[in-house]
């Protein structure tokens, strides 16, 4: 028995030395980014088989380090303002492709330092590219997942197809016929609006209102002549016009917008459609006629005007939103879906294997992965412009450092005492 207890203190010795590595590996890797702490798992010995019918009050021997549990509670999110930065609030882990130590495949991290390659693709800080669901042309996402890669060239001018404006019209001004070599002097009210050719080019279209009396509006779209295939510079040239029948509470009750046919100057393409909308009327539209332009008794005033066409644009940058998709910024204010960050969900965390360079890989214990969007079916949401913390809590690091060494100088004694025992029993024979 005195042999069995020198060595039930060496087993302590041996598991106490390893469980100071697990220790002093989550130590190491307190700023480690996305870093998942860990712990020491000690198992009891027997000396003798369970099988073997032996009673249970012999003593056991020793103790081993079982096994190293992966502890996946969530670290605590830092902002750091860098927008390819992307943090997971939840269950989940970010799907990167490549090979790491010889090995090909898809691996798993929590560490969100992501950035472009030179040839657009989205990487981690290991060069393995973030996989995830790319965008169709029409905005959609595609079933599969693949390397998500930025289109970095310029983004193509699209053409005006429609002009949507609100606005108050009063119906106090006087009743006037429009003009259009007087067109200022012979309107209640005017506004202006930048519309883009197929080109990209911006171009002016003036949009004048005559009250007609009856609570009835015309309007005249008018553009420039220099802007225009045929067209004399300096000359305006009426392009569209129709009328806007208000009743007497001053909701729209009829519009009639005829569509607008430009041929612009300088190698534009010809007969380019623009609808005009001044909001949803209630003849047309079953509408109470409020949403859109009004006519109230109150200054004549555009409250918001727009239009859905843009110039070209050069790549700017990033973002990235809380379900994870990953828009191109443009010069012109566009933003351009790339794809969607593909979050992967594990039935068993504790069974994932590490790979080391902040990565983790699927394996038998774990499950297979069950790829998604964030936020959904229980996955993590994605924080942008943030990072994930480590979880280690270096004050629990530390208590347990003191622990460790307390019970591997304990089991020190086992064996001293055990080796005084022994000369004990030599002195006998003396």
């Amino acid at each position: 028995m005195v042999l069995s207890a020198m060595f039930s203190g060496v087993s302590g010795l041996r598991a106490e030395g390893e469980a100071l590595g697990v220790v002093g590996d989550n130590i190491a890797n307190g700023n480690t980014v996305g870093f998942k702490a860990q712990r020491a798992v000690f198992q009891d010995v027997l000396g003798h088989s369970i099988l073997a019918g032996t009673s249970s009050a012999l003593p056991g021997s020793g103790v081993r380090m079982g096994d190293v549990q992966q502890l996946f509670t969530q670290g605590s999110i830092t902002n750091t303002g860098v927008s390819t930065d992307v943090a997971l609030n939840g269950d989940g882990f970010l799907v990167v492709g490549g090979t790491v130590d010889g090995i090909t495949g898809n691996f798993y991290t929590r560490a969100g330092q992501l950035t472009l390659d030179k040839d657009g693709f989205i990487v981690n800080q290991q060069g393995l590219n973030v996989q995830g669901y790319l965008a169709n042309a029409d905005g959609t996402l595609q079933a599969s997942i693949n390397d998500l890669q930025v289109p970095t060239a310029s983004l193509q001018p699209f053409a005006t197809t429609g002009i949507q404006v609100t606005a108050n019209l009063d119906p106090r001004d006087p009743v006037l016929t429009f003009d259009i070599t007087q067109p200022s002097k012979t309107s209640n009210f005017s506004s202006s609006i930048s519309v883009f050719d197929s080109l990209g080019t911006a171009r002016t279209l003036d949009i004048y209102f005559n009250n007609a009396g009856g609570n009835l509006y015309n309007y005249t779209v008018v553009a420039h002549g220099e802007d225009l295939a045929g067209g004399t510079p300096g000359t305006d040239q009426i392009v569209s016009n129709g009328t806007l029948q208000f009743n007497s509470d001053g909701a729209l009750d009829t519009a009639t917008t005829p569509a607008l046919s430009l041929s612009f100057a300088g190698g534009a393409t010809a007969n380019q459609p623009i609808d005009i909308d001044f909001g949803p009327d209630i003849t047309n539209d079953g509408s109470t006629g409020l949403l859109g332009t009004t006519q109230f008794a109150s200054d004549s005033a555009v409250s918001s005007q727009s239009q859905d066409g843009y110039t070209s644009g050069e790549f700017s940058g990033l973002a990235i939103d809380g379900t994870g998709l990953v828009q191109g910024l443009y010069t012109n204010g566009q933003k351009v879906a790339i794809g969607q960050l593909a979050v992967a969900k594990f039935r068993s965390n504790d069974g994932l294997g590490r790979a080391g360079q902040n990565l983790w890989i699927e394996t038998r214990e774990s499950g297979t992965a069950a790829l998604g969007g964030a936020s959904t079916g229980g996955r993590a949401s994605v924080s942008a412009g943030a990072l994930e913390s480590s979880n280690v809590d270096l004050a629990e690091e530390f208590v347990g450092l003191i622990q460790h060494q307390r019970s591997f100088s304990a089991n020190s004694k086992t064996i001293t005492t055990a080796d005084e025992m022994l000369q004990e029993l030599i002195n006998i024979k003396r």
